[in-house]
Formats: C-alpha cells, structure tokens, sequence
C-alpha cells in the first residue's frame, strides 16, 4: 500500500504514514501516475505521420512509373516527349520526400528522438495546405507540439528514452 499524499510505502497494519502523518483513511492500493497529455497523444501523431508517409508513396510510384514509360507513349511534338515525363519523375521525386520525411518523423516521435518535434512542427505546419486530411493532421501535430510548456516535456521524453 503507498499513502495517497506523500506515495510512501506503508505497511498495512499502519494508521498514519510514517513520513507525512497522513490519517489511514488516505491510503490507497497504489499511487497511479497520470500521463501528461503530450505523452498520451505522441504515440497516435506518430502512428498517423506514418500512415500519411506510406499513404504518399502510393501516387509517388505512380508518378515515377509514369514518367520513365510515357516517353513511349507521346507522339508528336519533341517539347512534350522531354517535359512530360520531367514533370511526372519531379513531382514523384517530391511526394517521395514528403513520403519519407513523414515516416521518418512518425518514427522519429515514436522513440521520442529530439529532433522530431521540430520536424514535425515543421511539416505540420506544410501539411495545413493540404486539405482535407493534411490539414487535420497538420491542426493535430500542432496543438500536440505547440501546447503551453509541451517543448520542456517531449525534452524530458526525449532523454528518458
């Protein structure tokens, strides 16, 4: 048994704690320790970073195929057989990125790395101009990062883990 005011480890057979003086009737099986919310929600923006990361990479492969075999498929004017599949491999290369930085970062606030936060931020800020799903994302990123002293915790987090 813990008492309740001071988490002491008491006997059963006591009537007040040895350390504060506290009355039996405070005494409770155990002391639970209550999760900051920083901590209860870390583990979801992660899981979802992820989720977006591997949901990116689905039209990246598209657009990579597309732009090495269009070439074949575009007959006529020599500007669009060079730019077209430039354009499809540019912009596949970009949500690529996008892919891999979203599931770097999920991972990244998974283990509770340091540098996760900021980049997290930093792409929750990117993904408010993505609507629908990038914008709830990037809403949810932010009020769990930029909540008042949530930068003190996660650094706690980061260097307990």
């Amino acid at each position: 048994m813990f008492c309740n005011q001071c988490g002491t480890t008491l006997q059963p057979d006591y009537n007040l704690c040895p350390k504060c003086g506290a009355p039996s009737r405070t005494f409770g099986p155990m002391i639970v320790q209550r999760q900051d919310r920083l901590e209860r929600h870390l583990r979801t923006l992660g899981t979802l970073w992820i989720i977006v990361g591997v949901l990116f990479l689905i039209p990246a492969a598209i657009l990579l195929t597309l732009g090495s075999t269009v070439h074949f498929v575009l007959r006529g004017e020599p500007f669009v057989r060079f730019f077209g599949p430039l354009v499809l491999a540019m912009i596949g290369s970009s949500l690529l990125i996008l892919a891999a930085g979203g599931i770097c970062v999920g991972w990244g606030l998974m283990q509770r790395q340091s540098w996760a936060r900021v980049a997290a931020i930093v792409l929750g800020i990117l993904a408010l101009f993505h609507p629908p799903i990038g914008s709830a994302l990037g809403i949810y990123t932010l009020w769990v990062l930029l909540a008042d002293d949530a930068g003190g915790q996660y650094e706690r987090l980061a260097k307990a883990a």
